[in-house]
């Protein structure tokens, strides 16, 4: 137990993009450490369960769902602290990818609390594995940019759209919900409309689902059951756009959606 003159560590995990084997080493020792853990919603049940003498706390926030407030989960890592000597704070994907995490190290800094972060698996990159296609390739693809449109309440919208157009590869974080809008933004700002595009829902996961389009395709926007997915966009998908398109030709579609691959997302 910590105390007032000591008081403990906050560590901020990433649990990665849902598969619990993909944590590292580190996050798996410190789970099992762990006095009590703050976990998000999107973070795996078998990931949370390696906290195996912990108290679990959900604090996770959700698009359009009722939340804790920022400044709450904060005041209660500090408070955490102040009582435990190993506090967990487990984000989906990394941590300092679009994780809030800066305004929670802000806080305990400004709190004279001790806090370290340990890197996860952030969903780009498990997209990029679960599609089988390099974010990067020679000739063709020398830069990547990470991006999300989706601001929060009282926030100034971005200019998102300026990293996108600029970048050779470009995955979308948060964006699947305003698919169809943001696609129609980039063909208005100069990108192709015949541009490939994956989709790639619940990556590393079981239930993980890639669908390939273009931005013209995307414009109808997305379905969906509310599965975290990221959109990624670039010629780099040109290839696997086309073996798509040729298994669609077979029946295997939905308008300009198609579904060639399924849990293991391989072509």
């Amino acid at each position: 137990m910590a105390d007032a003159a000591k008081p403990g560590k906050v560590w901020l995990i990433g649990a990665g993009p849902g598969a619990a084997d993909l944590l590292t080493l580190r996050a798996a020792r410190l789970l099992e450490q762990a006095d009590i853990v703050f976990y998000d919603a999107l973070v795996n049940a078998e990931t949370i369960a390696l906290a195996v003498r912990a108290k679990t706390v959900a604090v996770g926030k959700r698009c359009g769902r009722l939340s804790a407030a920022q400044r709450f989960i904060n005041k209660r890592l500090i408070d955490a602290a102040r009582e435990h000597d190993t506090v967990v704070r487990l984000k989906g994907g990394d941590p300092m990818m679009f994780g809030r995490a800066q305004e929670e190290i802000d806080a305990l800094v400004a709190a004279g609390i001790d806090c370290e972060v340990v890197p996860g698996v952030t969903a780009a990159l498990a997209a990029s594995a679960q599609v089988g296609v390099s974010l990067t390739r020679r000739a063709l693809a020398r830069s990547v940019t990470f991006a999300t449109p989706s601001v929060g309440l009282d926030e100034a919208p971005s200019d998102w759209a300026a990293s996108v157009l600029a970048a050779d590869t470009a995955i979308l974080y948060m964006a699947s919900r305003d698919a169809g809008a943001i696609a129609t933004a980039l063909i208005a700002r100069g990108k192709p409309a015949g541009m490939p595009v994956a989709v790639v829902r619940n990556a590393s996961l079981p239930d993980s689902e890639v669908l390939f389009t273009t931005l013209a395709g995307l414009c109808a926007g997305l379905g969906g059951d509310g599965r975290p997915a990221v959109l990624c966009l670039g010629e780099v998908y040109r290839e696997a756009l086309q073996r798509a398109c040729a298994v669609g030709l077979q029946g295997q579609h939905s308008g300009d959606l198609l579904w060639p691959q399924a849990a293991n997302g391989r072509c």
